[in-house]
């Protein structure tokens, strides 16, 4: 996993948070995948995928800030 200690936590932020709200209009693709969720009607695998794909840069920064934190502590 050292390629995600590669990516800089500038860009990544910017693409996290860009994911998160993407499309803008006329709602974040999260915010209905969440009321699907709650619902119960998220069951279609492109529906399910879409969630993983919006949520992937925010994994992504969680790992890299662990594993650094990890890093850190060891040190």
């Amino acid at each position: 996993m050292q390629f995600i200690d590669q990516f800089p936590y500038p860009i990544l932020i910017a693409l996290t948070l860009f994911m998160l709200g993407a499309p803008f209009v006329p709602e974040p693709h999260l915010v209905e995948k969440m009321r699907m969720l709650s619902e119960g009607t998220l069951t279609r695998p492109l529906d399910i995928f879409d969630v993983f794909w919006h949520l992937l840069p925010a994994m992504i920064l969680a790992i890299k800030f662990a594993r650094q934190r990890r890093d850190r502590a060891s040190k």
